[in-house]
Protein backbone atom coordinates (compact mmCIF):
# COMPACT_ATOMS: atom_id res chain seq x y z
CA UNK A 1 0.00 0.00 0.00
CA UNK A 2 1.68 3.21 -1.03
CA UNK A 3 1.77 6.40 1.29
CA UNK A 4 -1.43 7.90 0.09
CA UNK A 5 -3.18 5.44 -0.04
CA UNK A 6 -2.30 4.63 3.36
CA UNK A 7 -3.55 8.12 4.44
CA UNK A 8 -6.79 7.87 2.83
CA UNK A 9 -7.88 4.65 4.31
CA UNK A 10 -6.63 6.15 7.55
CA UNK A 11 -8.87 9.06 6.76
CA UNK A 12 -11.76 7.19 5.69
CA UNK A 13 -11.70 5.24 8.78
CA UNK A 14 -11.75 8.42 11.29
CA UNK A 15 -14.68 9.79 9.16
CA UNK A 16 -16.70 6.57 9.53
CA UNK A 17 -15.99 6.24 12.86
CA UNK A 18 -17.25 9.22 14.22
CA UNK A 19 -18.15 7.66 17.73
CA UNK A 20 -14.57 7.11 18.77
CA UNK A 21 -13.20 9.54 21.65
CA UNK A 22 -12.53 12.47 19.87
CA UNK A 23 -13.72 11.77 16.38
CA UNK A 24 -14.19 15.08 14.29
CA UNK A 25 -18.02 14.78 13.58
CA UNK A 26 -21.47 13.77 15.30
CA UNK A 27 -21.76 10.45 16.39
CA UNK A 28 -22.44 7.57 13.96
CA UNK A 29 -26.53 6.22 13.87
CA UNK A 30 -26.62 3.36 16.57
CA UNK A 31 -26.60 -0.23 14.78
CA UNK A 32 -23.56 1.06 12.59
CA UNK A 33 -21.06 -1.58 11.40
CA UNK A 34 -17.76 -0.72 9.80
CA UNK A 35 -15.62 -3.29 7.90
CA UNK A 36 -12.40 -2.67 6.58
CA UNK A 37 -10.15 -4.63 4.78
CA UNK A 38 -6.66 -4.82 5.69
CA UNK A 39 -4.39 -4.30 3.25
CA UNK A 40 -0.45 -4.76 2.73
CA UNK A 41 0.58 -8.37 3.58
CA UNK A 42 2.60 -10.51 2.35
CA UNK A 43 2.01 -13.80 0.79
CA UNK A 44 2.54 -15.60 4.32
CA UNK A 45 4.80 -18.73 4.34
CA UNK A 46 4.78 -21.36 6.91
CA UNK A 47 6.69 -20.17 10.14
CA UNK A 48 5.73 -16.61 9.29
CA UNK A 49 4.63 -14.24 12.77
CA UNK A 50 0.94 -14.05 11.66
CA UNK A 51 -0.51 -12.41 14.36
CA UNK A 52 2.87 -9.77 13.89
CA UNK A 53 1.38 -9.28 10.15
CA UNK A 54 -2.32 -9.03 10.93
CA UNK A 55 -1.35 -6.01 14.25
CA UNK A 56 0.98 -4.26 11.17
CA UNK A 57 -1.68 -4.42 8.53
CA UNK A 58 -4.44 -3.34 11.87
CA UNK A 59 -1.65 -0.12 12.58
CA UNK A 60 -2.61 0.99 8.84
CA UNK A 61 -6.42 1.46 9.18
CA UNK A 62 -5.72 2.99 13.22
CA UNK A 63 -4.69 0.08 14.97
CA UNK A 64 -6.89 -2.24 17.21
CA UNK A 65 -9.77 -1.76 19.68
CA UNK A 66 -11.10 -3.48 21.99
CA UNK A 67 -14.39 -4.07 20.89
CA UNK A 68 -12.48 -4.99 17.22
CA UNK A 69 -13.81 -8.48 15.68
CA UNK A 70 -11.01 -9.84 13.21
CA UNK A 71 -12.03 -11.90 10.25
CA UNK A 72 -8.86 -14.06 8.83
CA UNK A 73 -8.94 -16.35 6.15
CA UNK A 74 -8.35 -19.86 7.14
CA UNK A 75 -5.78 -20.10 4.30
CA UNK A 76 -3.19 -17.83 5.55
CA UNK A 77 -3.11 -19.75 8.78
CA UNK A 78 -2.96 -23.19 6.95
CA UNK A 79 -0.35 -21.59 4.98
CA UNK A 80 1.70 -20.27 8.43
CA UNK A 81 1.12 -23.34 10.14
CA UNK A 82 2.37 -25.42 7.21
CA UNK A 83 -0.95 -27.28 6.93
CA UNK A 84 0.02 -28.68 3.41
CA UNK A 85 -0.29 -32.23 1.68
CA UNK A 86 1.47 -33.29 -1.38
CA UNK A 87 -0.56 -32.58 -4.83
CA UNK A 88 0.86 -35.85 -5.83
CA UNK A 89 -1.77 -38.35 -3.48
CA UNK A 90 -4.63 -37.54 -5.71
CA UNK A 91 -7.07 -35.00 -4.49
CA UNK A 92 -10.49 -38.00 -3.95
CA UNK A 93 -7.86 -39.63 -1.66
CA UNK A 94 -6.87 -36.39 0.08
CA UNK A 95 -10.58 -35.70 0.59
CA UNK A 96 -11.67 -38.70 1.74
CA UNK A 97 -8.71 -38.78 4.93
CA UNK A 98 -9.66 -35.78 6.01
CA UNK A 99 -13.03 -36.07 5.74
CA UNK A 100 -15.58 -38.02 8.92
CA UNK A 101 -18.51 -39.10 6.41
CA UNK A 102 -19.49 -38.73 3.11
CA UNK A 103 -22.72 -36.76 2.37
CA UNK A 104 -22.95 -36.86 -1.22
CA UNK A 105 -20.75 -37.44 -4.04
CA UNK A 106 -21.69 -36.61 -8.18
CA UNK A 107 -19.26 -37.95 -10.69
CA UNK A 108 -17.39 -34.57 -12.79
CA UNK A 109 -14.97 -34.70 -16.08
CA UNK A 110 -11.82 -34.27 -13.52
CA UNK A 111 -12.98 -37.12 -11.42
CA UNK A 112 -15.56 -37.67 -8.22
CA UNK A 113 -16.57 -34.38 -6.49
CA UNK A 114 -18.06 -35.23 -2.44
CA UNK A 115 -19.55 -33.62 -0.23
CA UNK A 116 -18.02 -34.47 3.06
CA UNK A 117 -18.07 -33.50 6.77
CA UNK A 118 -15.22 -32.36 6.79
CA UNK A 119 -12.30 -33.39 9.99
CA UNK A 120 -12.61 -29.51 10.46
CA UNK A 121 -16.35 -29.65 11.66
CA UNK A 122 -18.80 -28.30 8.64
CA UNK A 123 -20.39 -29.85 5.80
CA UNK A 124 -18.51 -28.60 2.80
CA UNK A 125 -17.19 -29.76 -0.53
CA UNK A 126 -13.96 -31.35 -0.56
CA UNK A 127 -13.34 -31.21 3.10
CA UNK A 128 -12.12 -27.77 2.66
CA UNK A 129 -9.12 -28.65 0.61
CA UNK A 130 -8.05 -25.70 -1.44
CA UNK A 131 -5.34 -25.88 -4.16
CA UNK A 132 -5.79 -22.36 -5.61
CA UNK A 133 -3.56 -19.34 -4.32
CA UNK A 134 -1.25 -21.83 -2.76
CA UNK A 135 1.56 -19.43 -2.57
CA UNK A 136 5.55 -20.89 -3.97
CA UNK A 137 5.57 -23.74 -1.71
CA UNK A 138 2.34 -25.62 -3.66
CA UNK A 139 0.57 -28.37 -2.75
CA UNK A 140 -2.69 -28.71 -1.26
CA UNK A 141 -3.93 -26.26 1.57
CA UNK A 142 -5.98 -28.48 4.24
CA UNK A 143 -7.85 -26.96 7.30
CA UNK A 144 -6.83 -26.68 10.86
CA UNK A 145 -8.49 -29.87 12.25
CA UNK A 146 -9.94 -27.84 15.59
CA UNK A 147 -10.61 -24.06 13.86
CA UNK A 148 -11.71 -22.89 17.30
CA UNK A 149 -8.28 -23.54 19.10
CA UNK A 150 -6.80 -22.25 16.34
CA UNK A 151 -8.55 -19.48 15.91
CA UNK A 152 -8.24 -19.00 20.50
CA UNK A 153 -4.19 -19.42 20.13
CA UNK A 154 -4.37 -16.50 17.15
CA UNK A 155 -6.24 -14.56 19.05
CA UNK A 156 -4.13 -14.52 21.98
CA UNK A 157 -0.73 -13.76 20.05
CA UNK A 158 -2.91 -10.53 18.67
CA UNK A 159 -4.37 -9.79 22.34
CA UNK A 160 -0.94 -9.36 23.56
CA UNK A 161 0.80 -7.62 20.75
CA UNK A 162 -1.72 -4.92 20.57
CA UNK A 163 -1.92 -4.76 24.17
CA UNK A 164 -5.90 -5.30 24.07
CA UNK A 165 -8.78 -7.25 26.17
CA UNK A 166 -11.43 -7.85 24.32
CA UNK A 167 -10.93 -8.50 20.86
CA UNK A 168 -13.30 -10.80 18.57
CA UNK A 169 -11.69 -13.26 16.15
CA UNK A 170 -13.24 -15.40 13.18
CA UNK A 171 -11.25 -18.25 11.00
CA UNK A 172 -13.22 -17.81 7.45
CA UNK A 173 -13.98 -20.25 4.80
CA UNK A 174 -15.87 -20.53 1.76
CA UNK A 175 -18.69 -22.83 1.24
CA UNK A 176 -22.06 -23.74 -0.16
CA UNK A 177 -25.11 -23.86 0.46
CA UNK A 178 -28.62 -25.88 0.41
CA UNK A 179 -30.32 -24.53 -1.72
CA UNK A 180 -28.85 -21.52 -3.12
CA UNK A 181 -26.50 -20.96 -6.08
CA UNK A 182 -23.44 -19.41 -5.50
CA UNK A 183 -20.82 -19.32 -2.16
CA UNK A 184 -20.27 -17.37 0.73
CA UNK A 185 -18.49 -17.41 3.80
CA UNK A 186 -18.77 -18.83 7.36
CA UNK A 187 -17.13 -19.06 10.16
CA UNK A 188 -15.06 -22.39 10.63
CA UNK A 189 -13.50 -21.51 13.91
CA UNK A 190 -14.22 -18.39 16.49
CA UNK A 191 -12.78 -16.89 19.52
CA UNK A 192 -13.93 -14.15 21.70
CA UNK A 193 -17.15 -13.98 19.78
CA UNK A 194 -20.31 -14.52 20.22
CA UNK A 195 -21.23 -16.80 17.57
CA UNK A 196 -25.13 -17.17 17.90
CA UNK A 197 -27.78 -14.77 18.89
CA UNK A 198 -30.95 -17.17 20.50
CA UNK A 199 -33.91 -14.98 20.11
CA UNK A 200 -36.18 -18.38 20.82
CA UNK A 201 -37.40 -17.03 24.41
CA UNK A 202 -37.95 -13.13 23.05
CA UNK A 203 -40.66 -11.94 21.50
CA UNK A 204 -41.35 -10.13 18.79
CA UNK A 205 -41.94 -6.64 17.37
CA UNK A 206 -45.86 -7.46 17.89
CA UNK A 207 -45.61 -9.21 20.90
CA UNK A 208 -45.54 -13.23 19.36
CA UNK A 209 -42.82 -15.35 20.82
CA UNK A 210 -40.06 -16.87 18.87
CA UNK A 211 -39.74 -20.27 18.85
CA UNK A 212 -37.07 -20.98 16.12
CA UNK A 213 -35.40 -18.05 15.64
CA UNK A 214 -31.54 -17.94 16.19
CA UNK A 215 -28.99 -15.83 14.49
CA UNK A 216 -25.70 -17.31 13.00
CA UNK A 217 -24.04 -13.94 14.24
CA UNK A 218 -20.09 -15.55 13.31
CA UNK A 219 -21.16 -16.91 10.03
CA UNK A 220 -22.73 -13.04 9.29
CA UNK A 221 -19.57 -11.58 10.54
CA UNK A 222 -17.47 -14.07 8.11
CA UNK A 223 -19.63 -12.97 5.60
CA UNK A 224 -19.98 -9.36 5.64
CA UNK A 225 -16.14 -9.09 5.96
CA UNK A 226 -15.91 -11.61 2.45
CA UNK A 227 -17.50 -7.93 0.67
CA UNK A 228 -13.75 -6.52 1.44
CA UNK A 229 -11.61 -9.34 1.12
CA UNK A 230 -11.09 -12.10 -0.99
CA UNK A 231 -8.92 -14.53 -3.35
CA UNK A 232 -8.94 -11.59 -6.09
CA UNK A 233 -8.16 -9.08 -4.17
CA UNK A 234 -5.44 -10.83 -2.16
CA UNK A 235 -6.84 -9.52 1.27
CA UNK A 236 -6.99 -12.39 3.62
CA UNK A 237 -7.90 -10.22 6.51
CA UNK A 238 -10.70 -7.66 7.62
CA UNK A 239 -11.46 -6.06 10.44
CA UNK A 240 -14.99 -4.91 12.02
CA UNK A 241 -16.05 -2.17 14.12
CA UNK A 242 -19.44 -1.56 15.53
CA UNK A 243 -19.46 -5.09 17.39
CA UNK A 244 -19.12 -4.78 20.83
CA UNK A 245 -22.31 -6.41 21.87
CA UNK A 246 -21.01 -9.60 20.37
CA UNK A 247 -17.67 -9.09 21.78
CA UNK A 248 -18.25 -9.88 25.81
CA UNK A 249 -15.42 -8.87 28.33
CA UNK A 250 -12.42 -10.57 29.24
CA UNK A 251 -13.94 -11.55 32.89
CA UNK A 252 -17.19 -12.91 31.19
CA UNK A 253 -15.23 -16.41 29.96
CA UNK A 254 -14.93 -18.10 26.85
CA UNK A 255 -18.03 -18.53 24.76
CA UNK A 256 -18.91 -21.31 22.39
CA UNK A 257 -16.71 -21.36 19.00
CA UNK A 258 -17.98 -22.27 15.77
CA UNK A 259 -18.57 -25.79 15.76
CA UNK A 260 -21.83 -25.70 18.24
CA UNK A 261 -23.17 -23.75 14.98
CA UNK A 262 -22.31 -27.22 13.09
CA UNK A 263 -25.59 -29.30 12.86
CA UNK A 264 -24.72 -33.06 12.56
CA UNK A 265 -26.33 -35.81 14.75
CA UNK A 266 -29.75 -36.10 15.55
CA UNK A 267 -30.43 -31.99 14.92
CA UNK A 268 -29.09 -32.89 10.78
CA UNK A 269 -32.26 -33.59 8.97
CA UNK A 270 -30.19 -33.55 5.34
CA UNK A 271 -27.95 -36.45 6.48
CA UNK A 272 -26.89 -37.54 3.38
CA UNK A 273 -28.19 -36.94 0.08
CA UNK A 274 -31.33 -38.02 -1.23
CA UNK A 275 -29.72 -40.50 -3.98
CA UNK A 276 -26.72 -41.50 -1.31
CA UNK A 277 -29.90 -42.13 1.29
CA UNK A 278 -31.90 -44.62 -1.17
CA UNK A 279 -28.47 -46.05 -2.31
CA UNK A 280 -27.11 -46.43 1.47
CA UNK A 281 -30.41 -48.16 1.82
CA UNK A 282 -29.62 -50.34 -0.65
CA UNK A 283 -26.45 -51.27 0.42
CA UNK A 284 -24.08 -49.14 -1.43
CA UNK A 285 -23.07 -46.01 0.59
CA UNK A 286 -20.96 -43.20 -0.92
CA UNK A 287 -17.41 -43.37 -1.36
CA UNK A 288 -17.36 -47.15 -1.20
CA UNK A 289 -16.50 -50.09 -3.85
CA UNK A 290 -20.17 -51.37 -4.19
CA UNK A 291 -21.17 -47.40 -5.10
CA UNK A 292 -18.28 -47.15 -7.10
CA UNK A 293 -19.54 -50.64 -8.84
CA UNK A 294 -23.12 -49.25 -9.20
CA UNK A 295 -22.11 -46.53 -10.71
CA UNK A 296 -21.91 -42.45 -8.99
CA UNK A 297 -24.67 -39.84 -10.51
CA UNK A 298 -23.12 -37.37 -12.82
CA UNK A 299 -22.94 -33.58 -11.65
CA UNK A 300 -24.95 -32.69 -14.81
CA UNK A 301 -27.95 -33.76 -16.38
CA UNK A 302 -28.51 -37.86 -17.70
CA UNK A 303 -30.88 -39.69 -19.93
CA UNK A 304 -33.41 -41.68 -18.30
CA UNK A 305 -31.67 -44.60 -19.88
CA UNK A 306 -28.22 -43.83 -17.91
CA UNK A 307 -30.36 -43.67 -14.93
CA UNK A 308 -32.74 -46.30 -15.36
CA UNK A 309 -29.13 -48.69 -15.78
CA UNK A 310 -27.59 -47.51 -12.08
CA UNK A 311 -30.91 -48.08 -10.60
CA UNK A 312 -30.95 -51.68 -12.14
CA UNK A 313 -27.53 -52.30 -10.82
CA UNK A 314 -28.36 -51.42 -7.62
CA UNK A 315 -31.36 -52.75 -7.29
CA UNK A 316 -29.09 -56.09 -8.11
CA UNK A 317 -26.92 -55.66 -6.01
CA UNK A 318 -26.18 -58.84 -3.95
CA UNK A 319 -29.14 -60.35 -5.73
CA UNK A 320 -27.20 -62.67 -7.53
CA UNK A 321 -29.39 -65.12 -9.52
CA UNK A 322 -32.29 -62.32 -10.90
CA UNK A 323 -31.50 -60.56 -13.98
CA UNK A 324 -33.67 -57.48 -15.07
CA UNK A 325 -34.98 -56.45 -18.76
CA UNK A 326 -36.69 -53.24 -19.92
CA UNK A 327 -36.28 -49.34 -20.06
CA UNK A 328 -37.65 -46.29 -18.38
CA UNK A 329 -40.14 -46.22 -21.56
CA UNK A 330 -41.33 -49.73 -21.61
CA UNK A 331 -40.82 -50.53 -18.12
CA UNK A 332 -38.93 -53.50 -16.02
CA UNK A 333 -39.16 -57.02 -16.07
CA UNK A 334 -37.49 -59.04 -13.32
CA UNK A 335 -37.00 -62.95 -13.68
CA UNK A 336 -35.44 -65.04 -11.16
CA UNK A 337 -36.13 -69.05 -10.49
CA UNK A 338 -36.78 -67.93 -7.10
CA UNK A 339 -40.32 -66.03 -7.07
CA UNK A 340 -38.81 -64.94 -3.35
CA UNK A 341 -35.94 -63.50 -5.11
CA UNK A 342 -37.77 -61.89 -8.26
CA UNK A 343 -40.10 -60.33 -6.17
CA UNK A 344 -37.30 -58.90 -3.40
CA UNK A 345 -35.21 -57.27 -6.76
CA UNK A 346 -38.89 -55.68 -7.84
CA UNK A 347 -39.47 -53.71 -4.71
CA UNK A 348 -35.23 -53.11 -4.40
CA UNK A 349 -35.95 -51.75 -8.70
CA UNK A 350 -38.79 -49.73 -7.45
CA UNK A 351 -37.05 -47.55 -4.57
CA UNK A 352 -33.79 -47.50 -6.74
CA UNK A 353 -35.52 -46.12 -9.98
CA UNK A 354 -37.33 -43.39 -7.10
CA UNK A 355 -34.00 -42.66 -5.89
CA UNK A 356 -32.85 -42.00 -9.46
CA UNK A 357 -36.16 -39.93 -10.50
CA UNK A 358 -37.18 -42.62 -13.36
CA UNK A 359 -40.61 -43.45 -13.16
CA UNK A 360 -41.16 -46.64 -14.68
CA UNK A 361 -43.55 -49.83 -14.30
CA UNK A 362 -41.60 -52.84 -12.50
CA UNK A 363 -43.27 -56.46 -12.69
CA UNK A 364 -42.04 -59.51 -12.01
CA UNK A 365 -42.09 -62.66 -14.88
CA UNK A 366 -42.25 -66.13 -13.81
CA UNK A 367 -39.58 -68.51 -14.76
CA UNK A 368 -39.92 -71.38 -16.31
CA UNK A 369 -39.28 -74.70 -13.70
CA UNK A 370 -38.96 -71.74 -11.07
Amino acid sequence: MTDGARDQARDEVVALDRSHPGGRSSPTPPGTVVVLPLHGLPEVREGADLAGLLVDAAGQVGGLRDGDVLVVSSKVVSKAWGLREPAGEGREALVLRHARRVVAERRTTTGTTRIVEAEAGPVMAAAGLDASNTGPDGGVLVLPADPDRAAADLRAEVVALAGIRRLGLVLSDTAGRPWRAGQTDLALGAAGVCVLDDLRSAVDADGRPLAVTARAVADEIAAAADLVKGKVAQVPAALLRGLDDVVPSADAGAPPGARSLVRTGPGDWFALGHREAVRAALGAPPATAAAAAVGVPAAGPEGEPERGDRAVRLALLGHEGARVHGSPASGYAVHAHDPVLAGRVAARLEVALVGEDVSATVEVIPTPGG
